[in-house]
């Protein structure tokens, strides 16, 4: 393997900024690591591929006159899908969309293996017997959340004071690269979505308010940091249905949407909650209106190719806070972190709709009933998995 941080090595960057054919460049990268870089034997490795745009342009010349020249990039959408005067080799690579760690790798980083082979089974008998250590986990999980960097260093360490130091250089590292990659117009309304989102989850809004922001904001002043945030991978946003059937896309309103940061730990440290709270005390789970749970649901169906949106009813409180394709199939989800499991907007839902089977995502075992199942809150990922894959392999 040879590897090279385009971020810091300057001769490597020279390389493909001088430009020359694709062997001419695998010669160079070669003469610079020291090693022979042979076919189907060597791979090429560029970091921080965003800080070298005609590096990513080169992917093309790889792919076209080269093939069997294995090579792996890596780098940050922040700059990747922000790049003036490059162009990206579309057709050309295969693209991995990396997430913050799920609940499950976290189990797994922190030595938890069985625990995480537990619920890839869905093993509901072992599941309930050791629900109370899945939750003491599940808040340990909200906590350090699942940046990589983060996750390791609390595994490593186990220093709670450690991983909040972490999450606040991450934070500010993503202030500072709205500067770096963003056009100079649009950072400060992307930094005022991206510090205000957290508000906005903790209260009841039924979508995305832009006058929370700012007195009079209108979409259009926004929606262009609102796209780049997503794009970004900062931000999950999540649109409202007009209806759950399927397919849900069809019924999707371009006008109604909400905003998810993109890490549960990250959230934390924006709102400044400290570990006592979070690691010893239930009410974390129904504090600020049980949005720490929303943003933990929302992260974990990201990457499982789940169709996502939520429902409000116009003209009446009826709200469901999730909506998923499975398969063939669309569910309503609700989101239950407190004891109190009465719901009178699914319950209406569902008498209104009675094609229609919901979820519940609790802290209560595994229940199958007529017009409901409901799933443990931790274990819910790996159960859409499942469904998803019965469901089309059908």
């Amino acid at each position: 393997m040879v590897y090279f941080y385009l971020d810091r090595n300057e001769d490597a960057r020279r390389v493909f900024e001088n430009g020359g054919s694709a062997k001419q460049l695998l010669l160079s990268l070669s003469a610079l690591a020291d090693i022979d870089i042979t076919p189907n034997d060597t791979l090429v490795v560029l970091d921080e591929i965003q800080e070298c745009p005609q590096a990513l342009s080169a992917l093309k010349y790889f792919c076209e006159e080269t093939p069997d020249i294995h090579i792996a990039t890596a780098g940050s959408l922040l700059g990747i899908t922000m790049h003036s005067g490059s162009s990206f080799p579309v057709g050309k690579v295969d693209v991995i969309q990396v997430y913050p760690m799920n609940f499950n790798e976290f189990l797994q980083a922190v030595g938890q293996t069985k625990m995480a082979s537990l619920l890839d089974d869905c093993d509901w008998d072992a599941i309930k017997a050791l629900d109370a250590r899945f939750v003491e986990l599940l808040r340990l999980y909200y906590y350090v959340g699942g940046m990589p960097a983060v996750v390791k260093s609390f595994a490593d360490e186990n220093k709670l004071i450690e991983v909040r130091r972490l999450q606040e250089q991450i934070l500010s590292d993503y202030e500072s690269d709205f500067s770096k990659h963003a056009p100079l117009s649009e950072v400060p309304k992307i930094r005022m979505v991206w510090q205000n989102i957290p508000s906005q989850l903790a209260k009841e809004n039924k979508k995305f308010i832009y006058g929370q922001m700012k007195s009079g904001a209108r979409a259009a002043t926004f929606e262009t940091a609102i796209q780049w945030l997503q794009d970004s991978g900062l931000a999950y946003k999540i649109p409202r249905t007009r209806s759950i059937q399927m397919p849900l896309k069809f019924y999707e309103d371009a006008n109604a949407f909400k905003l998810f940061i993109n890490d549960i730990g990250l959230l934390g440290a924006m709102m400044g909650v400290p570990a006592a709270p979070v690691l010893t005390k239930n009410t974390i789970f129904t504090e600020y209106k049980g949005c720490f749970t929303e943003v933990f649901v929302c992260m974990q169906l990201q990457g499982i190719d789940v169709p996502v949106f939520y429902y409000t009813e116009e003209g009446s409180r009826i709200e469901i806070d999730f909506a998923v394709q499975i398969g063939n199939d669309v569910f309503p989800v609700e989101v239950k972190a407190e004891d109190n499991l009465q719901s009178k907007s699914m319950k209406t839902f569902i008498g209104k709709n009675p094609h229609l089977k919901g979820i519940r995502l609790s802290m209560k075992p595994f229940v199958d009933q007529d017009w409901l199942k409901c799933v443990p809150l931790y274990a819910f990922r790996e159960y859409f998995i499942k469904q998803n894959k019965e469901k089309y392999s059908v």
